[in-house]
């Protein structure tokens, strides 16, 4: 699947992320342990494609209530301010970038997200 390749990519492209399933999907962590980005194909029906990550307080209600066609608020971490954001719609790669970097930054140690700068 080239979405789940792309998303793939960005991650583990970030300093000591990793990979593993969790609750049968894969997604991604920052040293194992805080997960910065879920990929969800089909969340109980849903019929969407996506991933959901942490994001900035005050992004998530943004996004959902100006672009509800490719942000959404995700279920179980959506109350946590959560981010869902779209692969089945047209993705623009750049932004999905600056999102899962943004992501990391919310749950990476300090040392770790300012090596991001």
């Amino acid at each position: 699947m080239r979405q789940l390749d792309a998303l793939r990519t960005l991650c583990l492209a970030l300093p000591e992320a990793t990979e593993r399933l969790s609750h049968g999907t894969p997604a991604w962590f920052v040293r194992g342990k805080k997960t910065f980005v879920m990929f969800q194909n089909d969340h109980h029906g849903d019929g969407r494609l996506a991933f959901w990550c942490p994001a900035p307080p005050g992004v998530q209600e943004e996004l959902v209530r100006t672009e509800p066609e490719r942000f959404f608020r995700p279920a179980y971490v959506g109350h946590h301010g959560w981010l869902g954001v779209r692969l089945d719609v047209d993705v623009d790669w750049g932004e999905i970038e600056r999102i899962v970097r943004e992501a990391y930054r919310q749950v990476a140690p300090k040392t770790l997200a300012a090596r991001l700068d």
